[in-house]
C-alpha cells in the first residue's frame, strides 16, 4: 500500500512540475529572445558606457584591495620571473589565451601601451594555453612585452580566472587597485586603470 502511494506521490509531482513549467511556444520565443536582447545590450556597450553586469568586486578571485598572489613562471624565452621581484614597480598582469578573439583585440593596445610606459610600468601577459604556439602567436602580433606560460594551470586557478581577457594592475606595493574583466578596448582606457 506504502509503495502504491509513494509511486502515485511522485506521479503527481512530476505531472505539477510539467504543467508549472508548461509554456506556449510564443511565450518560449518571447522569453529567448529577452535573453538574447540582453546579451547583445553587453556587447553594445559604447565606450564610456557602464554595463548592468556583476560589479568586479563579486567576481571569485582576488579583487581590489587584495595583496596579489605571487608567483613564479617562464616566459617564452625560457627566463623565470617571479611577481614578488617586481614591488617597486606598478605591474599590469594580464590573463588570455591564443583562441580568445577579445584577447586578440586588445593585444596591439596592450603593445601600445607598452611601447609607451614599459620602461615605469611592467606588462606581464599570462598564457592559459600553452600547448598551442605562443612564441608564433606573438610573433604575427608583433608582441615584445613579456608572455608566461601557466603549464600547469597553478596561476590561473589561483587567481580563480572564469573569463579571458582578465587584467589586474597592481600596485607598487604589490595591492590590486584594478580588475578588469573583459578586453581594454582603446589606449585610454588602459591608461584611465593605471590611474
Amino acid at each position: 500500500m506504502k509503495s502504491i502511494f509513494g509511486i502515485l506521490l511522485v506521479a503527481l509531482l512530476v505531472f505539477t512540475f510539467y504543467m508549472e513549467n508548461k509554456s506556449e511556444p510564443t511565450s518560449l520565443s518571447e522569453s529567448t529572445f529577452g535573453k538574447a536582447e540582453e546579451y547583445d545590450q553587453l556587447i553594445d556597450i559604447e565606450e564610456g558606457e557602464v554595463s548592468e553586469t556583476t560589479p568586479v568586486e563579486n567576481y571569485p578571485g582576488p579583487n581590489v584591495g587584495d595583496k596579489a598572489i605571487d608567483f613564479k613562471l617562464d616566459t617564452l624565452s625560457g627566463k623565470s620571473v617571479t611577481l614578488s621581484e617586481l614591488k617597486g614597480k606598478k605591474v599590469i598582469l594580464n590573463f588570455w589565451a591564443t583562441w580568445c578573439p577579445p584577447c586578440k583585440e586588445e593585444m596591439p593596445i596592450m603593445q601600445e601601451f607598452y611601447t609607451k610606459y614599459g620602461k615605469d610600468i611592467e606588462i606581464l601577459a599570462i598564457n592559459i594555453d600553452p600547448q598551442y604556439n605562443v612564441k608564433e602567436y606573438q610573433k604575427a602580433m608583433g608582441l615584445t612585452f613579456p608572455i608566461l606560460l601557466d603549464k600547469d594551470d597553478k596561476i590561473n586557478n589561483a587567481y580563480d580566472i572564469l573569463t579571458v581577457p582578465t587584467t589586474y594592475i597592481i600596485d607598487e606595493q604589490g595591492i590590486i587597485t584594478n580588475k578588469q574583466i573583459g578586453a581594454i578596448t582603446s589606449l585610454e582606457s588602459f591608461t584611465a586603470l593605471i590611474k
